[in-house]
């Protein structure tokens, strides 16, 4: 027992160190890939088709990868080798800012970002099942949040001293640490049935369900109006980077800095305030803020695109982003709790997101170099209406299914 105890322990401060330095290999250099192609001569348009492009390939690979992690017995792998092929890919923009050649940059870190993030779910689920994962889960995006924190800081200081070489540098070392907290995650400390939510019964593992389960409403409905929410808020960061940019050339790394570090800062708060939330009330009303989030939001970055309407677009989109980072992953997990398929909707339902999120950039980049910025930001606002019309439409049916875990 005391074993078990100790390897429990060790497992879960490694997961920790691995959400704290995770961000960097999902997301590559993030937002700062807008100015400094803006710096290079590129207009919003294009950029936000390469942001696309990387985008859809994400999307495209979420469902399978969840799919292969359901089935993997070795989850660990699934960090690690995207974290390798991120690195590579976030440095290639280095030598060659080449349209096709950013474009592969992106494609290779959206897909890396897609496996990685089913991946910790997964490994998390298998560590401690499924009554202690929504309060993992919130301690995990806490430690996340705090590490793009520290990401998004030191790249703004060493963006404005060295320039972008030195931000590819410094994914490159969160990288390297990622790959280092995973593989300090004993093997034996992850339950693999667990990990894919299937339960024991009379001393032996239940069948997976077939995946015509993950057409089951409440997944549906969730999927849809993620997809609609992202549709309008994965391109309002980056967009309101470089109109803020496209004012104050000489502090723009500083500026797309401070904009990750408020967000990121507010996500920390709002992830534990979420998940004690979440504990005592379930996840329907948090994720209904989530969503009334963002048309505020766009409001007033179309209002304020200056160093003031930095915080509250800022603090609103660590509300929205916050409250989802718990909320989502642990409502597809107790959905699908028992079917062996968690991973899998996990990916399925980051792929319908995804549809959103990857057509997000290049609608608002085309829209802000054809109409502005101000009113690329009301647009991409108004597309949660959809996501807020959705969930309240259907809440007789997602009550039951966002009701309060039971306590482990």
């Amino acid at each position: 027992m005391k074993n078990i105890s100790t390897v429990t322990v060790k497992s879960l401060n490694a997961l920790k160190a691995l959400n704290f330095f995770m961000a960097d290999i999902q997301a590559g250099i993030g937002p700062f890939l807008g100015v400094f192609l803006l710096s290079k001569g590129w207009q919003s348009g294009p950029i936000g088709t390469v942001m696309s492009l990387g985008g859809i390939a994400g999307m495209t690979m979420t469902t399978p990868a969840g799919a292969l992690i359901d089935s993997s017995k070795n989850k660990r792998i699934f960090v690690v080798v995207p974290g390798v092929f991120t690195v590579i890919a976030s440095a290639l923009i280095l030598f060659s800012q080449n349209f096709w050649v950013v474009s592969m940059s992106q494609v290779a870190t959206a897909i890396a970002g897609a496996a990685i993030g089913t991946a910790v779910v997964g490994i998390t689920l298998g560590i401690v099942k499924q009554q202690g994962f929504n309060r993992q889960n919130g301690l995990n995006q806490a430690f996340n949040h705090a590490g793009n924190v520290a990401g998004a800081g030191l790249s703004g200081y060493l963006g404005l001293k060295w320039g972008i070489s030195a931000i590819v540098l410094l994914a490159a070392l969160f990288g390297i640490l990622s790959m280092i907290s995973v593989l300090l995650i004993p093997s034996k400390s992850i339950d693999n049935d667990a990990a894919r939510g299937l339960k024991k019964t009379s001393g032996e593992n239940e069948k997976a369900s077939g995946l015509s389960i993950l057409l089951c409403r409440p997944l549906l409905v969730l999927a849809t109006a993620l997809a609609c929410f992202h549709l309008g808020n994965a391109a309002l960061l980056p967009l309101y980077g470089m109109a803020a940019a496209s004012k104050m050339q000489e502090n723009a790394f500083m500026f797309v800095a401070l904009t990750v570090i408020i967000a990121q800062l507010v996500m920390i708060v709002v992830s534990i305030a979420g998940m004690k939330i979440a504990e005592k009330n379930g996840y329907w009303m948090i994720i209904l803020i989530s969503f009334i989030s963002l048309p505020v939001r766009g409001l007033i970055a179309s209002q304020m695109i200056s160093e003031a309407g930095l915080y509250p677009v800022q603090i609103l989109d660590g509300i929205g982003a916050g409250l989802q980072s718990v909320a989502v992953p642990a409502l597809v997990t107790h959905i699908l709790n028992g079917t062996g398929l968690i991973n899998i909707g996990q990916g399925a339902v980051m792929t319908l997101q995804g549809i959103g999120a990857a057509l997000s950039p290049a609608i608002g980049g085309w829209i802000a170099q054809k109409t502005g910025y101000s009113h690329a930001f009301i647009i991409l606002g108004s597309f949660a209406l959809i996501s807020i019309a959705l969930w309240s439409f259907n809440s007789r049916t997602l009550m039951k299914e966002c009701a309060p875990s039971p306590k482990p």
